[in-house]
């Protein structure tokens, strides 16, 4: 009887166990792709403040606030990208390869996928904090 029972179930516990290996998750779209690098970029670039001592060549690079939303990110990322600062600094130099993948590929592959909402410069500039809790009426 358990040997019936189990040859009956070994099938299902197989199809249980190999159909999530199976199945793959969707491929990211362009607009993901470039709302997930331009989060690490911004990431990366508030941890290498953090980390440099404020006499060093990163307090003197351009603000680093992305949204892709907002037209003038174009031009901000190629202020970046051509900022003379922070020379053969590895941490700065890699930063900078990412910057420049993300505008290519905002620029050339995505192009079609992206919408622009804004052009308000002032706001890369000087980004208004997001709140966390529902504002009050």
């Amino acid at each position: 009887m358990a040997s019936r029972i189990l040859a009956l179930l070994l099938p299902l516990l197989l199809m249980v166990v190999v159909c999530p290996l199976a199945v793959q998750a969707a491929p990211p779209t362009c607009y993901s792709r470039m709302l997930t690098l331009s989060q690490e970029i911004m990431a990366d670039f508030q941890s290498l403040q953090a980390s440099e001592p404020g006499d060093s060549c990163v307090r003197y690079l351009p603000r680093l606030h992305l949204d892709i939303h907002n037209y003038c990110v174009l031009a901000k990322l190629r202020d970046f990208v051509a900022s003379p600062q922070c020379w053969k600094m590895a941490e700065v130099d890699a930063l900078k390869d990412r910057v420049r993948k993300l505008y290519t590929i905002m620029n050339s592959f995505c192009r079609r996928d992206l919408v622009f909402l804004t052009d308000d410069c002032n706001a890369l500039e000087y980004p208004i904090p997001e709140t966390t809790s529902p504002s009050d009426w």
